[in-house]
């Protein structure tokens, strides 16, 4: 099962092989990022669709078509469609406080097959809907696999993966977010052309394909080591799995630091009110400061509605869902750059260049839109 390449930790205690269980389980298992990219582009493409808008949401078809008056940027304000494209979100962050209990007590396999099952059931339900409301629930049932698949995937590919390789292998996850933020925008552009006017069924059917490997694939994926620890109190089989996702049989000492981090967290009575303690503000300030600065720099509203904010400076609906395809080409190529430096930069590094960059781009967009809007309302 081992491929050869023999790692040890920095601290010189933990022996590991890259082995072929490791790089299939995390293949299988990061098949979650694929869908939570793949319903990141999916959706922005399908709503600069005109078929897709004159189903759903005829009045944003109407203002597009009809309505001179009102600005570009006005034409797609819409409850009803602001309620499609949020619901995924809002169904996410409610979801996630349930899978975060799945993922602890029943441990991260059951928890992904669940995210796989949501998945599948709401790109079926996408494809096949009749009417806003099919629709709207089908990006609820998404919601769902997106809350218990970012929950439990990040977490068992840390678990799995050797300790050298752990930061590559978590950004790998953040590729394969790319990656389907990639394919939904070629797919976009290629169901776009269709004649008849029902492409758009294809986009958000075609999710339905790496949810069934994720679906079918946790099926057999192996328990980690940590969550059999966790959930079990038979510390043999933990051991035996240890070794052969290390792929050698010295992993006594990793087994002993996992079994003691386990007990010790057991011990903990209270963790919330302890977080909140002066000596644990340090922690809890970056742990809440570092992701929510990363979602209010807009670079996520800019991924997501790539096509639309495209379609309001003027472009076209297919030269706009192309621009989105190039857009999601430099996102996967940057990620896989940056999988591939992260172990030696280090994560603080990767955090300044990505910063600076978003800083200068976002300007840079800010400028072209507000011209943008200038040269409309002289018009």
């Amino acid at each position: 099962m081992a491929t050869g390449l023999a790692i040890t930790s920095e601290e010189g205690q933990y022996n590991a092989k890259m082995t072929l269980l490791v790089v299939l389980s995390c293949m299988v298992a990061a098949t979650g990022g694929i869908i939570f990219g793949y319903d990141l582009g999916i959706s922005g493409g399908v709503t600069s669709m005109e078929p897709f808008l004159k189903k759903f949401f005829p009045e944003v078809y109407t203002k597009m078509n009809e309505d001179t008056k009102t600005s570009n940027y006005c034409k797609f304000d819409s409850q009803l469609l602001t309620s499609f494209t949020s619901s995924l979100y809002i169904a996410g962050l409610v979801a996630s406080f349930f899978a975060s209990t799945v993922t602890r007590v029943f441990g991260r396999k059951p928890s992904i097959l669940i995210g796989g099952t949501a998945f599948l059931a709401g790109s079926a339900l996408g494809g096949a809907a009749l009417n806003v409301y099919m629709i709207i629930f089908g990006r609820i049932l998404l919601g769902i696999g997106v809350g218990f698949a970012n929950q439990s995937v990040p977490l068992y590919l840390s678990e799995m993966a050797p300790p050298n390789y752990r930061g590559a292998i978590n950004i790998g996850f953040e590729l394969w977010v790319g990656i389907g933020v990639l394919l939904a925008n070629l797919i976009n552009f290629g169901t776009e052309k269709i004649k008849g006017g029902w492409g758009w069924r294809i986009s958000l059917a075609m999710a339905a394909v790496p949810a069934s490997i994720l679906t079918l694939g946790a099926l057999f994926l192996p328990e980690t080591p940590n969550s059999l620890i966790q959930n079990s109190k038979d510390h043999e089989k933990a051991k035996l799995m240890l070794q052969r996702v290390r792929g050698t049989n010295d992993v006594q000492a990793e087994l002993d630091d996992l079994i003691e981090a386990s007990s010790i967290s057991k011990t903990i009575k209270h963790p919330f009110k302890n977080i909140i303690h002066r000596k644990y503000r340090p922690q809890l300030v970056m742990a809440i400061a570092i992701p929510f600065f990363q979602q209010v720099t807009g670079i996520n509203v800019i991924t997501f509605y790539a096509p639309v904010l495209f379609r309001t400076i003027g472009l076209g609906e297919s030269a706009s869902l192309f621009s989105a395809v190039m857009t999601g080409v430099v996102g996967a190529v940057s990620t896989a750059i940056s999988m591939f430096i992260v172990d030696k930069l280090g994560r603080r590094a990767l955090f300044m260049i990505g910063g600076i960059q978003m800083f200068l781009s976002q300007i840079i967009i800010g400028g072209l839109m507000a011209c943008s809007a200038w040269r409309s309302w002289w018009d």
